[in-house]
């Protein structure tokens, strides 16, 4: 999620077909079993039986969770309803991550705006600590009516990102090129609600409004499909996940959505961004790694 410092500290669309991966065994969460509140105090909340989370954030603290199984390797889907009106300044995170000075990371980071303004969807890979590899988004729909379902699929070739079931970016493992990939250490699942008004909001300049505080976004429908590090799956079907979907990530309709959204709602890719890199782009910008 942009580094360590900033810590503070997802339904099959009819008729997509999007990944190839095999998986084996799907576990639906109940909050209470698979997750700590890890901080915030009473602003992280479980209820609904189980069934709902919420996080908050006001002047004082944001909050946040995390699993309690580690993963390695699979999909991930949890659905988010983010903060509503101005949510200028705050940042949900949603991600996967090992710790230490040389940890993996997968990130989903919704980055908030003034009312009527669309959010922007951040999403960065870190391979032994080292990530800048940022591609944002506006989303199609309002994020903050209604419950959508944002998608991890990780394996040791390839992780996706889906919005709804839509994938938004594919990056490939470039280890061929030189480029670690994330394959070797098994990561938990996080998420946090905190302010970041520094850089979150056209780049700081928009502060976070406190007087529409405690700000509050919603989480519910956690699924995870695929290799639990911590669970008891056999080794035939660990080989199975290691050796699937090498070859092919995403079937015809798959990679037409995932063109259309890269055509139309992508606002950043670091591989085009020439002034970051006036040694050149990294190396798996050149094969279409990203």
């Amino acid at each position: 999620m942009g580094g360590s410092t900033r810590k503070g500290f997802n339904l099959l669309v009819v008729g997509v077909v999007v990944v190839v991966t095999t998986m084996v065994g799907t576990c639906s969460a109940n909050f209470y079993d698979d997750f700590d509140l890890t901080w915030g105090e009473n602003r992280a909340k479980i209820f609904n039986g189980g069934q709902l989370l919420s996080l908050s954030l006001d002047k004082v603290s944001g909050s946040g969770f995390r699993s309690k199984k580690e993963y390695m390797f699979g999909r991930i889907d949890m659905q988010l309803k983010l903060v509503s009106g101005n949510s200028a300044g705050t940042v949900t995170a949603y991600y996967l991550s090992s710790e230490g000075a040389t940890h993996d990371e997968i990130d989903f980071e919704f980055l908030g705006n003034v009312s009527g303004e669309p959010y922007i969807l951040h999403t960065n890979v870190f391979s032994q600590g080292k990530g800048n590899r940022e591609q944002q988004f506006y989303l199609w729909f309002d994020p903050t009516t209604n419950f959508h379902t944002y998608s991890i699929i990780w394996n040791p070739h390839h992780i996706t990102f889906l919005v709804d079931n839509i994938p938004i970016r594919v990056f490939k493992n470039a280890e061929s090129d030189g480029v670690p990939f994330p394959k070797n250490q098994p990561m938990r699942i996080y998420s946090s609600l905190w302010n970041a008004d520094d850089w979150a909001t056209r780049g700081g300049l928009v502060k976070t409004d406190w007087s529409k505080a405690p700000f509050t976004a919603y989480y519910r429908n956690f699924k995870v499909t695929g290799f639990s590090a911590t669970s008891a799956f056999s080794d035939v079907a660990t080989s199975e996940i290691q050796n699937s979907g090498k070859d092919s990530v995403l079937d015809a309709y798959g990679r037409r959505r995932l063109r259309w959204v890269q055509k139309y709602f992508m606002v950043y890719n670091y591989c085009n961004d020439l002034k970051r890199f006036p040694e050149g782009i990294p190396a798996e910008c050149s094969h279409g790694r990203f």
